[in-house]
């Protein structure tokens, strides 16, 4: 147990700093879009992303944007100007989607 009250047997570690000072502990994940607080990431297929921009009138150009290096989508390995389908749990809302176009 260290200073924080975390150990190295939980997977915590402390950053790779040096001893310039006191540094939080890093939590190791393997796979960050397996992350409980990571939204679930869908690509959406070229007739859906049509289909999505014709009916809200969009352009593409309209949408935010997301990396193709977002550790989230990587594993998908996206091409500019694919949509991704973003479906994040909400409190009060129950599920709220959200769209992007990859870069």
């Amino acid at each position: 147990m260290n200073l924080y009250g975390f150990s190295q047997e939980h997977g915590f570690q402390k950053s790779q700093k040096g001893n310039e000072g006191l540094s939080l502990p890093v939590k190791l994940v393997e796979k960050s879009y397996d992350h409980f607080l990571v939204p679930k990431h869908v690509m959406l297929s070229k007739e859906q992303a049509a289909e999505l921009l014709k009916k809200y009138n969009l352009t593409l150009d309209q949408l935010p944007k997301i990396s193709s290096k977002d550790s989230a989508i990587a594993e998908y390995k996206p091409v500019k100007d694919e949509m991704v389908k973003i479906i994040r749990n909400s409190p009060t809302a129950g599920k709220t989607v959200y769209y992007r176009r990859v870069i």
